[in-house]
């Protein structure tokens, strides 16, 4: 009995194996050139399935993370920030900090790879199969402030609040007023015992309290996010400077 490829396509999806009916016609066509057995072809069908899964799972995590860039650990060149070991650099990669549930406070001035090295860590957790959210502290507030009044916000907070790890950049760069700081704090004390968090900032834990303006939040805060942290000082040129392009060919007036 000849059974038509449609079919079995229909039937793989309705059984929600959409990936495998997708690829039906291939995996069959191998199937056959290669003459394998049925117990192999089966396990074909249910490893391209796993498999797809897994990567569509992967680019969701991705997506929703919203990094501002793609790169990874292996572009933080430790060679140009001799604040950081290699060895320091693969004990945070192992990601063990992150599954203890500790936070990261990365602290330095402007351009020294403190957004770099958070989104590298973030990234690795995701491959790692965790949750991320990268958001700037600028876009952070924000949201927070509109989260009861935008549909958008609000779902974007939520995935930040359901997030595994939650990566906030350029902590503490504009002061706060008393309802962004409240709000900062509740966001923080949801996070608590539930995420982890890395902080970048260019300001030390001693100077929040000027940013946040109220000593008891601030107290609040650092109770919540210090209480399992590593606090990481990256010193140095800003990798931007050394790196920025320029528009002339040879040597700058400056360096005449």
């Amino acid at each position: 009995m000849s059974i038509a490829i449609e079919s079995l396509q229909d039937q793989l999806k309705h059984l929600r194996l959409s990936e495998t009916a997708n690829e039906l016609p291939v995996l069959i066509k191998e199937a056959e050139t290669s003459d394998i057995s049925y117990k192999e072809f089966l396990n074909k069908i249910l490893s391209y399935e796993q498999k797809r899964r897994e990567e569509k799972q992967m680019e969701r995590r991705m997506k929703w993370a919203q990094f501002p860039f793609h790169k990874t650990l292996a572009d933080f060149n430790l060679d140009e920030q001799q604040s950081l070991s290699k060895k320091q650099l693969s004990q945070l990669s192992q990601l063990t900090w992150l599954e203890q549930q500790y936070n990261l406070i990365l602290l330095g001035p402007p351009g020294v790879g403190k957004t770099l090295l958070a989104t590298g860590l973030g990234m690795a957790a995701v491959q790692q199969g965790f949750k991320v959210a990268f958001v700037t502290m600028g876009e952070l507030v924000h949201l927070l402030k509109t989260r009861e009044m935008i549909r958008k916000s609000q779902v974007r907070m939520n995935r930040i609040i359901d997030s595994d790890l939650v990566i906030i950049d350029d902590l503490m760069f504009m002061a706060m007023d008393k309802r962004e700081a409240n709000l900062f704090f509740h966001l923080i004390n949801q996070l608590y015992d539930h995420s982890s968090i890395i902080l970048t900032s260019n300001k030390g834990p001693e100077e929040w309290g000027e940013l946040l303006g109220d000593p008891g939040i601030t107290i609040a805060i650092l109770d919540r996010i210090i209480h399992r942290a590593e606090v990481i000082h990256l010193n140095g040129d800003s990798y931007r400077m050394r790196h920025r392009s320029t528009i002339f060919e040879g040597p700058t007036v400056q360096n005449k």
